[in-house]
């Protein structure tokens, strides 16, 4: 992509952030989506649950990528945080969508990229799935239904739209590792209940690097798992965080402690989600971290 304009809404985010950096660095021009009065140039209003953004602050912007949300692990589900969650992802997601159909000619950015998860599987056991496979059962995949439907405006508007099914980001600075780093260094770090679910995690860098191709490279659409290609077992993953740090993983968190703790949302670190970048391969992109360990180590 040549120096060009990128809007973001999430550009706050874990995996907002890393992009706005990485964009700026190669001296792309960011537009971020914000809430309230924008206080700074390049800043563009917009309102997710209310539905609505300043379509004018999209206009020449080549690309749109979304990763706005409320954090899915922040806190225990409750009824009105479940509603939370559903509300930011699929209404942001409706509005971005309609702004983005309402401009016309060369105003109209040429691609949208819109956050999903893998949650949209639920829970697959042993089994490895890949894009081609169908929503699963319960919260989380009823809820990425909903969030990628959402995009179908700009995707009627002829705007190439593609969706990330990203799985967990291996990073220091948010998600569910940066709780895990904190424990292991301390050599508090251990399985989760039986240990034998399936992860799937991608370095920061490479959710990046991954997001950026999807935009750059023209004829990509649909859904793309933003995986590693080598999901592990949570055993696997405990002991490749004590090879690396250095430190015992004899601890372990029993399942009804979990359950206890987390409620519902322990369902999202039990359940084994074994998902494999079937179609992101495919379109020639190249992890720089396809290991656990490599991974690990690009976080510290």
């Amino acid at each position: 992509m040549e120096h060009s304009r990128v809007a973001v809404a999430g550009a706050s985010g874990l995996i907002g952030s890393a992009l706005v950096r990485s964009l700026i660095a190669d001296g792309h021009e960011v537009r971020r989506l914000v809430r309230g009065t924008p206080r700074a140039a390049g800043e563009i209003r917009w309102d997710p649950e209310g539905g609505h953004v300043d379509a004018a602050g999209l206009a020449g912007c080549h690309a749109v990528v979304n990763l706005a949300g409320a954090g899915v692990g922040n806190r225990r589900w409750t009824e009105a945080y479940k509603q939370r969650i559903r509300d930011s992802r699929v209404k942001g997601t409706a509005a971005i969508a309609e702004a983005i159909a309402s401009l016309e000619g060369a105003d109209r950015p040429r691609v949208f990229v819109n956050g999903s998860a893998i949650g949209y599987y639920g829970e697959t056991g042993e089994r490895t799935v890949d894009e081609s496979a169908p929503a699963g059962e319960g919260f989380l995949p009823e809820l990425c239904v909903e969030w990628e439907g959402a995009a179908a405006p700009a995707q009627g508007a002829g705007v190439r739209t593609v969706f990330t099914r990203t799985g967990l980001v291996v990073s220091r600075e948010g998600g569910a590792w940066q709780r895990l780093f904190p424990l292991f260094q301390a050599g508090m770090g251990g399985r989760m209940g039986d240990g034998r679910q399936y992860w799937s995690y991608i370095a920061l860098h490479d959710e990046v690097a991954a997001i950026r191709h999807l935009v750059d490279t023209d004829g990509l659409s649909g859904p793309f798992n933003v995986t590693a290609p080598t999901p592990l077992t949570n055993r696997e993953i405990t002991a490749a965080m004590g090879r690396v740090l250095h430190r015992p993983t004899l601890f372990a968190v029993p399942a009804p402690v979990l359950r206890s703790v987390l409620g519902e949302m322990a369902g999202d670190v039990l359940g084994s989600a074994r998902v494999l970048p079937t179609r992101l391969l495919e379109s020639g992109f190249r992890f720089a971290f396809p290991e656990i360990e490599g991974a690990i180590r690009a976080a510290l």
